[in-house]
C-alpha cells in the first residue's frame, strides 16, 4: 500500500494546505502537490522525496533541467514543466518583494536585494547596490558574469556605474557557486582595490559580501576592510 492511501484523506498534503496554509507543508508535500500524482507502485509522496534525494535537494531540483527531471521515473515532461514553471514564479515573486527604494542600513538588508539577483547563479557574478546620502536604493545591477570560480571586473567598472547613477555610497557583492563563502585571495585583493578606488572618487564603499549557498561573508565585518 502506498503512503498516500496509509494517510487519512485529512492528512493528503492539499487537504493540509487549505487547512494549515502553505507554511504548515514540508518542501516535501509541496512538491507533492505540484506533481499531482504518483506512479504505478509509488505515491506521489515518495516520488516527491525521491526527487529531492535524487538532486541532493531543493537546490539541485531547482537548478536541474527538464531534460534531467524526466530521467527520474514518474516525471514526464509535464510535470517536469509545471515544476520548472513553480520555481520560475518563486524567484520573481521575490524579486518583486523588494521595495522601489528600500532603506539599505544592514547587511541583512543587503542580502535581500542580492540573493535573489545572484545568490542561485551557477557562475560567479557582482551586483552592486548604490545608496544615496540616506541609505536609500538608488538603482542595483549586476555588472559582470565570470566563471564558477572567479568574477572578472575591474574597480574601475563599479564606480564607473556608482557615478553614472549619482551614488553616495556602494555595497558589492558577489556569489561563491561552490557554496563557500570563504574569500578567495583575488576576493581579498579586488576588495583591496575596491577601497583604493572609492578613497579617489569620493564614494563610500559600506561593504563588500560574499554570497555562498547557505552562509555569506561580509569583508568588513570580517576586518578586510
Amino acid at each position: 500500500m502506498s503512503l498516500a492511501k496509509k494517510l487519512p484523506v485529512s492528512e493528503l498534503p492539499r487537504e493540509r494546505l487549505v487547512r494549515d496554509g502553505v507554511d504548515a507543508l514540508s518542501l516535501q508535500e509541496l512538491i507533492a502537490i505540484l506533481l499531482g500524482t504518483g506512479t504505478k507502485g509509488k505515491s506521489v509522496l515518495v516520488l516527491s522525496q525521491e526527487l529531492l534525494i535524487h538532486f541532493g535537494g531543493m537546490e539541485g531540483l531547482w537548478d536541474a533541467s527538464i531534460e534531467q527531471l524526466t530521467k527520474v521515473k514518474g516525471v514526464g515532461k509535464a510535470k517536469a514543466i509545471l515544476l520548472k514553471a513553480a520555481f520560475g514564479i518563486g524567484a520573481r515573486a521575490s524579486k518583486e518583494k523588494i521595495q522601489p527604494n528600500p532603506i539599505v542600513k544592514s547587511v541583512q538588508d543587503a542580502l535581500q536585494i542580492a540573493v535573489p539577483e545572484i545568490g542561485f547563479l551557477k557562475k560567479e557574478a557582482l551586483l552592486v547596490i548604490l545608496l544615496n546620502v540616506k541609505c536609500r536604493l538608488i538603482h542595483h545591477e549586476i555588472i559582470s558574469i565570470g566563471t564558477l570560480s572567479e568574477v572578472l571586473v575591474h574597480p574601475r567598472e563599479v564606480f564607473q556605474t556608482a557615478i553614472r547613477h549619482g551614488a553616495y555610497s556602494l555595497i558589492v557583492c558577489h556569489n561563491h557557486p561552490s557554496g563557500d563563502p570563504s574569500p578567495s585571495k583575488p576576493d581579498i585583493r579586488l576588495t583591496e582595490q575596491l577601497l583604493e578606488c572609492a578613497k579617489i572618487v569620493g564614494i563610500a564603499l559600506i561593504d563588500h559580501l560574499i554570497i555562498g549557498r547557505d552562509s555569506h561573508i561580509s569583508m568588513r565585518n570580517s576586518n578586510y576592510m
